[in-house]
Parts: structure tokens; sequence; C-alpha cells
């Protein structure tokens, strides 16, 4: 079992930054990937970012890809998502996840979720 608190979300304007952190507690974190996911009003959860258990490898969807950055502090239990020139399109709640395995795919396999974070970018 795994249990995953996000803190970081906020207000900012369009062309803002935001971080958002993961603390996780539990399962031994470095044994297994961790994500982000994220849920529009309206819409379905989608994947934003992954990354392995090692921290080498990470994964973006394509609407992030070269603005926002993953990273995990295994030493600390930790995984953030640095969120850099943010867009209207970017207001979301933001999930963290854990995968079951030590690499994030297939999406489907995150097994465990936080509460979620509320991003709202204004233009």
């Amino acid at each position: 079992q795994v249990q995953l608190v996000e803190s970081g979300g906020g207000l900012v304007q369009a062309g803002g930054s935001l971080r958002l952190s993961c603390a996780a507690s539990g399962r031994p974190f470095g044994a297994y990937a961790m994500g982000w996911f994220r849920q529009a009003p309206g819409k379905e959860r989608e994947f934003v970012s992954g990354i392995s258990w090692t921290g080498e490898l990470t994964y973006y969807a394509d609407s992030v890809k070269g603005r926002f950055t993953i990273a995990r502090d295994n030493a600390k239990n930790t995984q953030s998502l640095q969120m850099n020139n943010l867009k209207p399109e970017d207001t979301a709640v933001y999930f963290c996840a854990a995968h079951k395995n030590p690499f994030p795919t297939p999406v489907t396999d995150f097994l465990y979720w936080g509460q979620g974070t509320q991003v709202t970018v204004s233009s």
C-alpha cells in the first residue's frame, strides 16, 4: 500500500510557473515508478508525466513536453512536477500516482492515487 499527498497547487497567470510536490509513504519508494495525471472539468483524467524508479527515464504528454519537468528524490520519498509557461488549458486537478512496477508503463497500471491539488491558470 502507498499513501500519497500532493501540495503546491494554486492560481497563476498564463505564462507563470508552479511546482507541485508529492510525498509518499508505505511501500519502499525506490521500488516503483511515479507519475502525474490531471483532470479538467467535464473531461477524463489524462496522463501528464511519469518517471522510472531511478529517475533516469521520464515520459511526458505531448501537450506539456518542453514546459513541465518531473523529478523524484528517493532519499526523501518525494516527487515533483515543475510547470513553466502555464496555459489556461493546463487548468485541472492534478493527481500524484504510484505505479505497480519500476517503469511507468502501461499508464493503466498506476495503482495508488493522491487526493489531488487544484491548478488554475488565468488568461
